[in-house]
């Protein structure tokens, strides 16, 4: 675990440089360690960059406030978005690292979108478990030809189906090369999850490394 830097986060530099890199971001009550596991699954030695989210919502930390389950805080949103996209920037100067892929789990998906919507040159695309619309208003934005996977769940209590489609269309509409996959689970995730994941970081169509280690990256925002 690592305190320098503006969010506390874990890197592990992986032994695969070949491999994008993967920006991992936990759910409501999460941390720097939850998706380590995952994410090793998903893209074996990839270099990891794992962040704890800064907002507490009774002793639990997230990425960004709520007014109510599924109501977010829109302004705390373009905020936090904004610190985490500054973040990664700097992240990728400290370690010499290729644009990641975002890989969010509910919260940390939620807020891995707005990245995409607000700050679309820090991510090289995402996938998103469990996501919702995190802002009304779409920012305008160019996501020309950024690839992201949404992964829904049929019977999830938490969010509308109509909602993650409405995002898939609002990251289409931008310019993203969407994938929306809708599974018969609910809100927690699944075997099926990591195998669509994996098999979709591992299409060449998707990626190719973007490595220039030596090229200061701008922060902006």
């Amino acid at each position: 675990m690592s305190k320098d830097l503006s969010f506390i986060h874990r890197f592990e530099p992986g032994n695969r440089l070949e491999t994008p890199p993967l920006l991992l971001l936990h759910g409501t009550g999460g941390d720097e360690n939850d998706l380590l596991p995952l994410g090793e699954a998903i893209a074996p030695g990839a270099p990891v960059l794992s962040v704890r989210g800064q907002v507490l919502e009774h002793g639990m930390p997230r990425f960004f406030r709520r007014l109510a389950e599924g109501v977010f805080d829109e302004d705390d949103v373009r905020r936090r978005a904004n610190e985490l996209a500054d973040f990664v920037v700097a992240a990728r100067n400290r370690y010499g690292l290729a644009a990641p892929i975002a890989l969010g789990y509910s919260n940390g998906a939620n807020i891995a979108a707005a990245v995409l919507l607000l700050r679309p040159d820090v991510l090289a695309g995402a996938i998103l478990l469990r996501a919702m619309v995190p802002l009304r208003q779409a920012p305008t934005t160019d996501l020309a030809g950024k690839p992201v996977l949404i992964v829904s769940g049929k019977s999830d209590p938490i969010i509308p189906r109509d909602n993650s489609a409405r995002l898939a269309t609002m990251l289409q509409q931008a310019g993203a090369e969407v994938q929306h996959r809708t599974l018969p689970v609910g809100h927690q995730l699944s075997q099926a999850d990591l195998t669509l994941a994996k098999a979709w970081v591992q299409d060449p169509r998707h990626f190719s490394i973007r490595r220039d280690p030596e090229k200061p990256v701008a922060a902006s925002g």
